[in-house]
């Protein structure tokens, strides 16, 4: 049981991979891949990001929210 624990593979932080220092609140393709399909902000240990993108994904996702380019939450949920 063990054994199935530590072949797991750590996630790279996509932002750290590419190099991007500001995730732009504008660019809802790449924002989407960080909702849940409730329309929930995904955790850290799910999308593998670092610390520091997290938060500045969230708030990018928090501000997209508010300008209404990404639902509060899902269509189906409501």
């Amino acid at each position: 049981m063990l054994e199935e624990f530590e072949k797991r593979r750590k996630k790279i932080c996509r932002f750290c991979e590419q190099n991007l220092v500001n995730i732009d609140y504008k660019d809802e393709r790449i924002l989407r891949r960080f909702l849940s399909d409730r329309g929930r902000i995904l955790p850290r240990r799910i999308t593998g990001n670092c610390a520091s993108h997290q938060r500045k994904m969230t708030q990018a996702l928090k501000r997209a929210r508010h300008l209404a380019l990404l639902p509060f939450t899902a269509e189906t949920y409501r």
